[in-house]
């Protein structure tokens, strides 16, 4: 885990019980990390896709200055997954989904030809070899539930991408009284104790 990615995407700031949360797994492996980089993808917010960015994405000549910007910006964070040896996500659930600020960050990583490939057997994802920690927080209970719809879909989208190492933690009921957030937040600092063990 020498180099890790950390990606944010809570909208509640200094507020955030998921960046709390990743921040003290990164702390807890300071003395195994050669470098760090960070995403606050609420902070600064990425492009939302479009028709046009879409097709700036693919390349070619002709490209608005607005698809070269956003062309570069895709290729920075594809480098930025190379890079690393672990990323780090924390995904709030929102209306039981993820946040649009992170959905952005898929739209952009998610490329024919440069994060997967497209074969006779189906595609192939091409960020491989690389380990996932998501820390998922929710204001009430829904682990293994039919409105989990996020563990799904980050596991089908990053599968796609090629990352397939990736582990759940689990951060619930925060919304249902102190006492049931105090045994959220414990919970899921446990589960991070065994994955820097």
């Amino acid at each position: 885990m020498s180099n890790v990615l950390v990606l944010k995407s809570s909208i509640l700031g200094d507020y955030s019980q998921s960046n709390s949360l990743i921040e003290h797994l990164v702390a807890s492996w300071e003395a195994q990390t050669s470098s760090v980089i960070e995403r606050d993808l609420a902070a600064n917010p990425l492009p939302v896709l479009d028709g046009e960015i879409a097709g700036g994405l693919r390349g070619g000549d002709n490209l608005t200055a607005r698809q070269v910007e956003t062309l570069a910006l895709s290729d920075q964070l594809i480098e930025e997954v190379k890079a690393s040896d672990t990323l780090v996500i924390a995904a709030p659930m929102y209306n039981f989904t993820i946040p649009t600020q992170l959905k952005n960050w898929f739209d952009l990583i998610a490329r024919a030809g440069v994060t997967f490939s497209y074969t006779e057997t189906g595609p192939v994802g091409l960020l491989t070899g690389k380990k996932v920690v998501v820390v998922t927080t929710r204001g009430g209970i829904h682990k293994d539930g039919a409105t989990d719809l996020m563990v799904p879909y980050l596991k089908t989208i990053l599968g796609f991408v090629g990352l397939t190492d990736v582990e759940f933690v689990y951060s619930e009921a925060l919304a249902m009284g102190d006492e049931f957030a105090a045994k959220g937040i414990a919970d899921a600092k446990s589960e991070l104790e065994k994955i820097t063990a």
